[in-house]
């Protein structure tokens, strides 16, 4: 089976993750924004997303190529401070479309805040949002940032690729 990893990323995470796969699969990568980057022509899908202010970034791209992902086998990576939690999983069925999600396994990935990639603006926000946080943690990475990248963390991604390519399995 042939399979591709398309990716959108606001500041580098997702990006990374998405090489790493890369990296130990061969599979080719793209970003969303490049013109080639058509998965009407494999058989299972890597899709790969930030998220911000609670959506996924690659979810106007997933409903405008709705009917190029329907019928592929596909995993869904998302890349957050968030990590795995109920409220991560909200965000998710908020940003597709539940024909979608029915399609898909969700593996949620943790990312990177670092500041100095940030604009003021932004800046200024998560430290007024963090005034509201009641997670003490929490509190402290929006004001300050994290760094929870982790390449050992895209297993689970790995072991489903195998699956595909073993079983010919098509969603």
């Amino acid at each position: 089976m042939k399979g591709a990893i398309f990716f959108s990323g606001k500041y580098g995470s997702t990006e990374q993750y998405a090489k790493w796969i890369g990296e130990a699969t061969g599979l080719p990568i793209f970003d969303i924004k490049d013109a080639g980057a058509d998965p009407s022509k494999y058989d299972f899908l890597i899709l790969g997303s930030s998220v911000l202010y609670y959506k996924l970034t690659i979810r106007k791209w997933a409903r405008a190529n709705l009917s190029k992902l329907n019928g592929r086998s596909k995993i869904l990576f998302s890349v957050s401070g968030a990590g795995p939690s109920d409220k991560l999983e909200r965000w998710v069925a908020a940003s597709f479309p539940s024909q979608l999600l029915t399609q898909m396994e969700h593996v949620a990935l943790h990312g990177r805040l670092d500041h100095s990639k940030l604009s003021w603006w932004l800046r200024k926000i998560l430290w007024m949002g963090s005034l509201f946080n009641p997670d003490p943690q929490a509190k402290k990475e929006e004001r300050g940032g994290f760094d929870y990248m982790d390449k050992s963390s895209i297993e689970p991604i790995l072991k489903i690729i195998g699956q595909f390519q073993y079983s010919g399995h098509n969603t």
